[in-house]
């Protein structure tokens, strides 16, 4: 169990913990632990104590969304110890399949998705489910109600499934069935085999975790974007009456001198010395670690006491860090809470005398409020949300109230223009570096600063639970208003499909796995495994990928076939993306030999090659390929099949000439492409390619019946909707089905055209990114590194309904 405390400062630098704390919690729970007179009755009865006294104590220093990972890691390694858990399956749960399956035809097609069915054929590598794909078909009915549950954890699984699986291989099949369902079967999986109370919320109260500390053990806050503990501290100083001997400072630049000080004058006088944002003065946290070492236990005051509050930073020294008590400080989740916290900090007064229009000032400012609680939230749907997880604070919704109150006094009527700009674009929009978050939050804001939303009653979103109260009351009337409002959120307010919700579970999944692979995945106990079977998994793993890459295209063959010509850029293009799969293919088979002449002892094994043998081992892409590859977020399987597909896709571009439609996500740099596409037209036709942009038309055949390229532009294909599906029949945009999470996008027809006019209305100017992840950096060619284009596709409906919807084409999925 000890290192499992220890494997978690994988996870986050701040969760370090020592073996003199760790001892500590063992020999009290050695006094507390309830008397037996029988020894193996006591060892239980301490052994209980203990790790449920363990988990107490990780629990408050560990953000909400690592509290259900160390409860499942505490739980298997006990498990491991005892013997009960297969190395094999607990592999796949924290990697997934490794090997690629014999391809078996789906036989429920029309509800289990592609990516389900490719991971149940996966899990035929391990011994217990060998027959599980076969017989899938047989039971599909059972399988369906599981796969359509919205609690499937807790269903049954068909045939004689359920009798002859274990919890953890129940697991398993969900993995492959509902992976956002995941998180609740592994809470039940902790229930059953540790108890209840370790998946139950451990509320973090100060005054209860003040009573552990002492002048030498210091109280650390451990803070995450957009919380401040200072107001809790401040309360718990006037209940032990310690308001006139607290003493604080903020810590940056120059406050070091000022900050030894206090500490020493803390000291000798017994007052509580508070440290705030020790991640702003990296260069001094060494002199406080020393102050630290050098306090005397017998010579300290002994009402002394040290708080300390910082945001996860490697650079805090981590002998403060594993002597001291450590609570985590998290900023409110939900629309709900959000809106209560914010109104905590107005009163009657602030409503009604802030300006000289009282009315319109509390609609509008219980608008602005639900903007910033909205926006908040919606951060927690990651790339479908926002593409870059931005900061947002308290303070941008105070700057915002002032100027709200500054400017209803200066205008007759409200000027919606003014403030819209003012929060969308400076106050709020100075964070957003992402143009096309910048077109969403201006998307949002305007639902939320309008003359509708004046109206009592008003309603933000369709389903009319989030809306204005019925009449414009006192402070205690809007606290009435906001408590009625659902503790969860629906997706609806934010504007997207109810499929939103389990993207969100997905990624929380994705998140938790990754996690646990961080902590070592448990294989630090008992040996897990042993080193031998880990060591031929590797070396299967490596031969098998050698086998199938392909060695590098011969450049001069290519050269020969397609010379660079002026009529024909495309010859160009080949050329560049030739040379860059080259790079790519040698440096997989140089380091795949290195790898398996290293495990033969033949050569050292270096750092790099020791990292590599762990991404191939956890089924993940080795950081010596990402560098030189194209990005992608695949785990490692299903990554050398994209890679074969691609050279495959070259290959044939070789060897047959130019293509009639290309696979635009076989790219590595599909810019080039494009403007190898306008750069044809331009000469050709002998225009200035600066005046040249695509028009877009969706066609109705499929890539396979084009047989020849169009006079002008290019067909592409191989793109997928995220948030939406295409409409073949009526040529539109439509809602996606439940549980479609992404669809297949026709062939779209790139038509370059000169001083193009850009339609009004029916379009929904939809970006295009490489992968899900949508962020990307700006590189050296001031090109995104993941954003490809914007491409207009037909709608009905307004375009602010898919941006709220978080639309967009995807090159590439992340299976």
């Amino acid at each position: 169990l000890f290192f499992c405390t220890t494997d978690l400062s994988h996870v986050d630098p701040m969760y370090q913990y020592s073996l003199d704390w760790y001892r500590t919690i063992f020999l009290a729970s050695i006094e507390r632990a309830e008397p037996a007179d029988d020894v193996a009755q006591r060892i239980e009865n301490i052994n209980d104590f203990f790790t449920f006294s363990l988990y107490s104590n990780v629990c408050r220093s560990l953000f909400e969304r690592h509290k259900l990972l160390f409860s499942f890691l505490l739980c298997a390694r006990v498990m491991m110890n005892e013997g009960k858990i297969d190395m094999s399956e607990w592999r796949f749960l924290l990697s997934g399949g490794t090997t690629v399956a014999e391809p078996l035809p789906n036989p429920c097609a029309d509800w289990l998705s592609d990516r389900a069915w490719q991971d149940i054929t996966m899990l035929a590598s391990l011994p217990k489910f060998a027959a599980f794909a076969h017989e899938f078909d047989s039971h599909k009915e059972g399988f369906k109600r599981i796969f359509d549950s919205s609690e499937p954890h807790k269903e049954l699984l068909p045939g004689g499934w359920d009798k002859d699986l274990d919890s953890l291989q129940k697991i398993l099949v969900l993995r492959c069935l509902r992976f956002d369902k995941v998180a609740p079967m592994m809470q039940s999986f902790v229930a059953e085999n540790l108890g209840q109370r370790f998946i139950e919320p451990q509320p973090t109260n100060l005054a209860l975790a003040f009573e552990e500390s002492s002048p030498t053990i210091p109280m650390i806050f451990v803070l995450s974007p957009g919380t401040d503990p200072a107001a809790d501290l401040f309360k718990l100083a006037e209940e032990k009456r310690f308001t006139k001997k607290l003493e604080s400072i903020s810590l940056g630049q120059g406050q070091g001198p000022r900050a030894e000080a206090m500490f020493k004058h803390g000291m000798e006088r017994g007052t509580w010395v508070f440290f705030q944002n020790c991640h702003l003065a990296p260069s001094w946290m060494p002199t406080l670690e020393r102050l630290m070492e050098n306090v005397d236990p017998t010579k300290v005051h002994r009402d002394f006491r040290l708080w300390l509050t910082s945001v996860p930073s490697p650079k805090f020294p981590v002998s403060v860090l594993q002597n001291g008590a450590k609570m985590s400080v998290e900023p409110p989740r939900g629309i709900k809470a959000n809106l209560l916290e914010a109104y905590s900090a107005f009163d009657d007064g602030v409503l009604a005398d802030t300006c000289t229009k009282p009315d319109q000032f509390k609609s509008m400012l219980y608008s602005l409020c639900a903007f910033h609680g909205a926006i908040l939230e919606r951060r927690k749907f990651g790339a479908l949300g926002f593409n870059i997880r931005y900061g947002y604070t308290n303070s941008d919704l105070a700057i915002c109230r002032t100027q709200l109150g500054l400017f209803l006094d200066a205008y007759d009527s409200p000027p919606f223009k003014v403030l819209t700009y003012l929060a969308g674009q400076i106050n709020y929009g100075g964070r957003v570096t992402d143009d096309w978050d910048r077109r969403l939050q201006m998307t949002i804001l305007a639902d939320y600063y309008n003359e509708a939303a004046l109206q009592p009653g008003h309603q933000f979103d369709a389903s009319g639970i989030y809306r204005q109260p019925a009449e414009i009351g006192d402070y205690n009337s809007y606290i009435e208003h906001i408590k009625s409002l659902p503790i969860n959120d629906t997706p609806e307010i934010f504007g997207l499909h109810d499929n939103a919700n389990i993207t969100f579970a997905n990624n929380e999944t994705q998140d938790l796995l990754s996690a646990l692979l961080a902590t070592g995945g448990g294989a630090a106990a008992g040996g897990g495994g042993g080193g031998a079977n880990r060591d031929q998994i590797i070396e299967e793993t490596a031969r098998d990928i050698l086998g199938k890459v392909p060695k590098p295209f011969s450049l001069d063959e290519v050269m020969e076939k397609h010379p660079v010509k002026y009529e024909e850029s495309m010859n160009t293009v080949l050329i560049q993306e030739v040379i860059r799969f080259n790079k790519l293919l040698t440096e997989v088979h140089a380091t795949l030999q290195a790898v398996l002449k290293a495990l033969k002892g033949l050569v050292v094994m270096s750092e790099a090659l020791e990292k590599m043998s762990n991404s191939l081992y956890n089924n993940q892409v080795p950081d010596l390929w990402t560098a030189k590859a194209y990005p992608s977020l695949k785990p490692l399987a299903a990554w050398t099949v994209d890679l074969l597909a691609r050279v495959q896709f070259i290959q044939k571009w070789i060897d047959g000439g130019i293509p009639p439609a290309f696979w635009i996500s076989g790219f590595y740099f599909p810019q080039a492409f494009l403007t190898g596409t306008l750069q044809n037209f331009a000469r050709k036709h002998v225009i200035s390619i600066d005046t040249l942009s695509f028009d877009f038309e969706v066609l109705s055949a499929s890539a396979d019946s084009l047989n020849s390229r169009p006079e002008d532009g290019c067909y592409i294909y191989g793109l997928f909707l995220e948030g939406a599906r295409w409409d073949a029949s009526r040529k539109l945009l439509a809602e996606s089905r439940p549980k479609e999470l992404f669809t297949e996008m026709a062939v779209i027809w790139l038509k370059p055209v000169s001083d193009r006019v850009v339609p009004e209305s029916g379009m929904y100017v939809c970006p295009c990114y490489k992968t899900l992840q949508r962020a990307g950096m700006l590189s050296t060619t001031g090109h995104s590194t993941n954003f490809v284009l914007s491409m207009e596709v037909p709608t009905d409906k307004p375009q602010s309904h898919w941006i709220k919807q978080g639309v967009a084409f995807m090159c590439a999925l992340d299976y």
